[in-house]
């Protein structure tokens, strides 16, 4: 007779314990009760999750934020974050303009100006140099010659002692005279509303129209100064480098409703927070959305120390900044020669 091996009896199945084994399936579905234990504990998940989005959002009254210990520093590169999808890419870039909105909501041009005509200069003179410099220097300016037929008729030398404290101020001058003759001879002394003839006149590029068309008659437009260039590229909207193209790009992600006041948004978060050299990453409203969070400082309290303007208690750059901005704790920049 052929020997048993021990334990093979023990592992074959009897009858009874055939029949008992559907039971084992029926008992492994979910009670009512398991049920909604599960459906608690999911929606306790999902409220922790967005108490801590929401804390690492929220912008403390002296310029820091709730972030996460420091991450390490990220290589930008010419791709997604995660190979971002486009449709993701779109609701990041759209979430991060909205959270700006919250921080900036008194985002504004930063040059001084009262007409079309006073914007157009302004924005021809702050080539290579900071908006506030431009505004100490137009009040004088615009006093000696308050319109296009007046400048057009100015002596350059007088026009560029005026101008020197901008920097480049002869070829400054060549622009400003030149654009005030073409503004006299071609529109009538009247600043044309299209890009199409702002941009015919000298020292007008693609930058400034859409500045003036923005700010001076209401047109969208997207301002691609050197602060929107860098921090489209930190934040991975796009790899492009030129102007142009990175207009196109960034314009393709957002309604053209949103595209001037995204651009103040874009370039106050890059003056105040987000600086070239050293950016203030632990005092960012927007870091768990930004794939170059730990490139600059991420203690918050060193962080704080890097703000600038309203944020770091210091002059902006509107010697007359709208009344918002100034309820919002900024200051109006002091003028030329004070102090």
């Amino acid at each position: 007779m052929k020997k048993t091996a021990p334990g093979k009896t023990a592992a074959k199945k009897s009858p009874a314990a055939k029949k008992a084994a559907p039971a084992k399936k029926t008992a492994a579905k979910k009670t009512p009760a398991a049920k909604a234990a599960v459906k608690k504990a999911t929606t306790a998940k999902k409220a922790t999750t967005a108490k801590k989005a929401a804390s690492a959002k929220a912008v403390y009254e002296k310029g820091t934020v709730a972030v996460k210990a420091a991450a390490p520093a990220r290589t930008i590169a010419a791709k997604p974050p995660g190979n971002e999808s486009r449709a993701a890419l779109v609701r990041r870039a759209r979430r991060i303009n909205r959270e700006l909105a919250e921080v900036y909501p008194y985002a504004h041009p930063e040059l001084d100006f009262e007409n079309p005509f006073q914007l157009i200069v302004a924005t021809v003179l702050s080539a290579q140099t900071t908006d506030l410099r431009v505004n100490q220097t137009t009040p004088g300016l615009f006093a000696r010659y308050p319109t296009p037929e007046d400048l057009a008729a100015a002596n350059p030398e007088e026009v560029e002692e005026i101008l020197r404290p901008t920097g480049f101020f002869r070829a400054k001058t060549k622009s400003v005279i030149g654009l005030s003759k073409a503004l006299v001879e071609q529109f009538g002394g009247e600043v044309p509303d299209t890009v199409a003839d702002l941009v015919k006149l000298p020292g007008v590029g693609r930058k400034t129209a859409f500045v003036v068309l923005g700010n001076a008659f209401g047109h969208p437009g997207i301002t691609v100064d050197t602060h929107f260039q860098r921090l489209v590229r930190r934040w991975q909207w796009t790899d492009q480098t030129d102007p142009d193209k990175i207009e196109a790009a960034v314009g393709a992600l957002f309604p053209k409703s949103e595209w001037t006041m995204l651009s103040h948004h874009v370039i106050f978060h890059g003056r105040r927070i987000c600086h070239a050299r050293k950016p203030a990453c632990g005092a960012c409203p927007i870091a768990p959305l930004c794939p170059a969070y730990g490139e600059g400082e991420t203690d918050p309290e060193k962080a704080k120390k890097l703000l600038k303007y309203e944020k770091g208690g210091f002059p902006g750059q509107r010697l007359k900044p709208p009344q918002a901005y100034l309820d919002a704790g900024g200051k109006p920049a002091p003028p030329l020669g004070a102090g």
